[in-house]
């Protein structure tokens, strides 16, 4: 099969043939259709998140078809259309398994990370952690679903939880794959969104507001109005200081990524008042399960820019400078 591999960090990825992959217990092989390209992808590609395995298949936002099942799998079927998320396995057995915290598991795997990913024809991947895609979404619309989506969703749940009154007032810092998402759930559930974006990014600013954004500006400058709760997608720790000046007494700020930059020091008095800073760790199935049947209802429209698999490594830069216009996907085309 046909594979984008990343061979050292810093290095671009290799088009390759590869052995197909045959799936284990309790797995299953999917066709890949199409995959959503990740910042987190990037952080691999440039070193930031430490290697785990050489040479590696990047890509955890896969959707593909079912075509082969190995022993003792019952769901899902060969045929059916799946989605294939960051995380990718987890022992069932650690503490935090065994409190609903999956997503927290000592021993887990994460696609494209310590598994092969979609940036390849096939992948295999246990049965338990792919998800039946909604019917009616268009494939490449689907891909953003699994990560973008996932993790916007797990970040604006843990926004909700400190704070209180009607409508909730969120701001939004970095304005990409997620954070388009986030903007039209969070709408749906009556929020009103405030998006920052870099300095002088005015494409940005716009499409915010055409998403439902009811104000957008630059993270330089203070919004209109106090906010109850921030989520910040951008991987600059110099942006928490200024979250936290942004948000009211008992607001929380949500760091959504998987990497960012050191956050400089801050005086205690723009903590105090109770407001919250905390982190986002991957995704449980319950996530998958819960967020896959909102979209549909919202309904979530995923803006993509589509590249070829060969392309992968532009798609990574277009995403690197910001170019993309909600989220990037690899299209997966055969001969």
């Amino acid at each position: 099969m046909r594979a984008m591999l990343l061979e050292e960090a810093g290095g671009p990825l290799r088009l390759a043939g590869v052995g197909t992959p045959e799936p284990g217990p309790g797995q299953v092989r999917v066709r890949v259709e199409a995959c959503g390209v990740c910042r987190t992808d990037l952080h691999i590609v440039d070193g930031e998140l430490p290697p785990h395995k050489r040479p590696l298949v990047l890509g955890h936002q896969i959707v593909g078809v079912v075509d082969k099942a190995g022993s003792g799998v019952a769901a899902p079927a060969v045929g059916e259309l799946v989605g294939i998320p960051w995380l990718g396995w987890t022992d069932g057995t650690c503490r935090y398994c065994l409190s609903g915290r999956e997503n927290l598991c000592d021993h887990a795997k994460f696609t494209g990370y310590d598994i092969d990913g979609g940036f390849a024809e096939f992948t295999v991947v246990d049965h338990r952690y792919a998800f039946p895609i909604p019917a009616g979404y268009p494939i490449p619309q689907a891909a953003p679903l699994l990560c973008a989506g996932l993790i916007g969703y797990r970040s604006l749940s843990m926004a909700g939880e400190a704070c209180t009154g009607e409508p909730q007032r969120l701001g939004l810092y970095g304005y990409g794959a997620a954070a388009h998402i986030v903007t039209q759930v969070a709408r749906h559930q009556g929020r009103r969104v405030f998006a920052f974006t870099r300095p002088d990014d005015t494409a940005s600013q716009g499409f915010a507001r055409e998403m439902g954004a009811e104000w957008a500006g630059d993270t330089a400058t203070a919004p209109p109005e106090e906010l109850d709760a921030a989520i910040i997608f951008a991987p600059a720790g110099e942006l928490v200081p200024l979250a936290l000046k942004a948000v009211a007494k008992g607001g929380v700020v949500v760091c959504a990524g998987i990497h960012m930059s050191d956050i400089p020091s801050f005086p205690y008095e723009e903590l105090w008042g109770e407001r919250v800073i905390r982190s986002v760790a991957n995704l449980t199935r319950l996530d998958g399960q819960e967020f896959l049947a909102l979209a549909p209802r919202v309904p979530v429209h995923t803006e993509v820019e589509m590249f070829p698999l060969e392309q992968a490594n532009e798609a990574l830069e277009r995403l690197r400078s910001g170019a993309i216009r909600g989220a990037a996907v690899l299209m997966i085309e055969r001969g």
